[in-house]
C-alpha cells in the first residue's frame, strides 16, 4: 500500500492505496467519480478520458500512485466549465448521444480539441475523436455536436481554460 496525496476536482484527497490501483478504479470506486468509464481497459476505447496536470490521459493506463502530487480533473469537475457546458448543449441539441456510455470521453477528447483548436473543420473533429469508440451513433451526431459547440463558443466569444 501506498499513501498518495493528489488533488482531484479542486479537493485534496490523501489515500492509502495498492501500487497496481489504476487510475480509472481509484477514481470510481474510492472516489465515487463514475462520470469516468472503464471500457477496454486497454487504452483504445478512450471512455476513460481525464485531465491530469490538465493533459487529457486514459486512466485505465496510469496507475494513480503515479499521480501523487498532481491535479487530475474528471467531467464531475467540468460542471461550470463554458467550453464543457457548450458541448453538452451541443450534445443535446444533435443528438450526440445514444447509450451514453462513451459520452464522458468523448466529451473530454472533445473539450481538449476545443481548447487546442477553436475553430475545426469536420476531419479537425474525426482526427480528435479517432481515440474515442462509439458502437450506438455512428459519430455523425456528435461531430455535428463539437462543430455546434465550436460556433457557440466563437459566436460567443468564450474562453475557458479549466
Amino acid at each position: 500500500m501506498t499513501m498518495v496525496n493528489l488533488t482531484i476536482n479542486d479537493k485534496k484527497v490523501t489515500c492509502d492505496i495498492e501500487d497496481r490501483t489504476n487510475l480509472a478504479d481509484f477514481l470510481r470506486d474510492t472516489c465515487n467519480l463514475t462520470a469516468t468509464h472503464l471500457g477496454c481497459e486497454h487504452g483504445a476505447c478512450g471512455a476513460c478520458g481525464v485531465l491530469v496536470d490538465g493533459t487529457l490521459t486514459r486512466s485505465c493506463l496510469k496507475f494513480a500512485v503515479q499521480c501523487d502530487a498532481r491535479h487530475v480533473t474528471t467531467l464531475e469537475g467540468l460542471d461550470q466549465d463554458a467550453v464543457m457546458n457548450a458541448l453538452r448543449e451541443g450534445f443535446h441539441h444533435e443528438h450526440g448521444l445514444q447509450c451514453g456510455f462513451c459520452t464522458p470521453g468523448m466529451l473530454m477528447a472533445a473539450r481538449d480539441l476545443l481548447l487546442r483548436h477553436p475553430n475545426p473543420d469536420e476531419q479537425d473533429i474525426r482526427e480528435a475523436l479517432a481515440g474515442n469508440l462509439c458502437r450506438c451513433t455512428g459519430y455523425a451526431g456528435i461531430v455535428r455536436a463539437v462543430a455546434r459547440a465550436s460556433k457557440r463558443l466563437s459566436d460567443s466569444k468564450i474562453k475557458s481554460g479549466g
